[in-house]
């Protein structure tokens, strides 16, 4: 069953009366999918500045269609998306201009491209990528198709993390990578929630970790929130998690 938010915290930000509160991010009861047919039902979800929501499900849960409906890639059939206190109006880029920011599983670089010159191409300085990530400026001058996965998946998240978003979303980025990496990562994930008031909604894999690095979590099933609540909480009661997948 789901778990209803306590009052007054920010997952209670999405009301019965449609209200948003302070959330950088909110979606009120919307429905939403592919030709006409409904992947998403009543799914309302809120992120407030500095906060890591995790968002959890088996494949096929509608986790995707969740982050590709927020940033305005899939269209909203009913409900409503609010953006920095207003409705959210446009398609991804424009949407990414005021600073909502989609990292995707496939690693969105350009990969004829060097590392330096795929840095240079973001929204931040190649110098704050290079200071996040150190590493990079060793690999500088090469091209981002002859990176391993991982080191892939770092100059992704620094360029992101350099370009001064208000918030992230992030599908699956420790997909394919070890685990020391991911821990990397979302660390560094973590830091800039707490030092750059950055709102994070994260999709992973691996319940664990979500739970782990995120304030609170949120489940999917077939389109549905079947459970939500604090993180630190669910990680004492992991059976609720997997009653919810099931």
């Amino acid at each position: 069953m789901r778990q209803p938010a306590q009052p007054g915290s920010a997952a209670a930000a999405g009301d019965q009366n449609g209200s948003t509160g302070g959330a950088l991010l909110a979606a009120v009861k919307i429905n939403a999918g592919y030709d006409g047919i409904p992947v998403l039902r009543d799914v309302s979800l809120s992120v407030a500045r500095g906060e890591v929501v995790a968002l959890l499900g088996a494949n096929g849960a509608g986790k995707t269609t969740t982050l590709l409906t927020l940033v305005g890639e899939v269209p909203v059939q009913s409900g409503e998306i609010r953006w920095l206190g207003a409705k959210a109006r446009g398609p991804l880029y424009v949407r990414a201009r005021s600073g909502l920011g989609l990292l995707t599983e496939e690693r969105s670089l350009f990969m004829g491209l060097t590392v330096r010159q795929n840095l240079r191409l973001g929204r931040g300085p190649v110098e704050r990528a290079y200071q996040l990530m150190p590493e990079l400026r060793a690999l500088s001058n090469r091209r981002a198709g002859l990176l391993s996965g991982g080191e892939q998946q770092i100059l992704t998240l620094a360029r992101a993390l350099a370009g001064d978003f208000k918030m992230l979303m992030l599908d699956e980025i420790s997909l394919g990578l070890a685990p020391i990496i991911t821990r990397r990562l979302l660390n560094l994930v973590r830091a800039a929630a707490a030092e750059q008031d950055l709102g994070v909604l994260l999709v992973e894999q691996h319940v664990g970790t979500a739970l782990a690095f995120s304030d609170r979590a949120i489940v999917l099933r077939r389109g549905e929130i079947v459970l939500e609540g604090e993180s630190a909480a669910l990680r004492k009661n992991v059976d609720q998690i997997a009653d919810a997948y099931l």
